[in-house]
């Protein structure tokens, strides 16, 4: 029988969601299926890219980012945006800066690529919910992406906001629910933790 890939989406405002996309990629590595891990709206100066390039012949990784961070007006509090001012554009809804949407289209038309073309069984495309919630992406790109996919490919979307019709497309939807976090204490994210 034949693999038969679905669609995943990990969302939520709590903790975990690209940890547990890397953990999927290994299980796959650890399967012999080849995995493309895509980051939108990040660069490489996360923790794990100094390991995940290493394991395996198999595995390729990709960020797109800038050295910016964006934020929708409107879609955090004063305080918390407050925070981000300084490392963050901040743009009107429905503006958001055109350099961060070409770069979100060089992604999706390499997650097509990826989905179509046979030679990944495992595509997972970190933090291309919270794209789409900052309007860098657009639904109807997601979901003809979605539909695009060859049936033998499993496809991940991670990221907080995902929206109602995103969750009814998905075969399996998990939300890490906040419970607790000691970032409201004023921890900042850890080496090897959270970074």
């Amino acid at each position: 029988m034949s693999f038969k890939g679905y669609v995943q989406v990990y969302t939520g405002n709590g903790k975990g969601k690209t940890t547990a996309a890397i953990g999927l990629a290994l299980r796959a590595l650890g399967a012999g299926k080849k995995v493309l891990f895509l980051q939108f709206m990040k660069t490489a100066t996360y923790s794990e890219h100094k390991i995940l390039p290493t394991i395996s012949p198999n595995l390729t990784l990709k960020t797109l980012g800038k050295p910016f961070f964006v934020v929708k007006e409107g879609s955090m509090p004063e305080a918390e945006l407050a925070k981000w001012r300084q490392q963050a554009v901040i743009f009107p809804p429905g503006q958001p800066p055109q350099e961060y949407v070409d770069l979100m289209g060089e992604g999706l038309a390499l997650a097509r690529k990826a989905v179509t073309g046979g030679e990944y069984q495992v595509v997972i495309l970190d933090e291309l919910v919270v794209a789409l919630h900052f309007g860098l992406v657009t639904w109807q790109a997601v979901k003809s992406l979605i539909e695009a996919k060859a049936p033998d490919v499993e496809l991940v979307l991670t990221g907080r906001g995902a929206t109602e019709e995103l969750i009814e497309l998905a075969d399996l939807v998990t939300e890490m629910r906040e419970i607790k976090h000691y970032y409201t204490q004023g921890v900042i994210a850890r080496k090897g933790i959270e970074n």
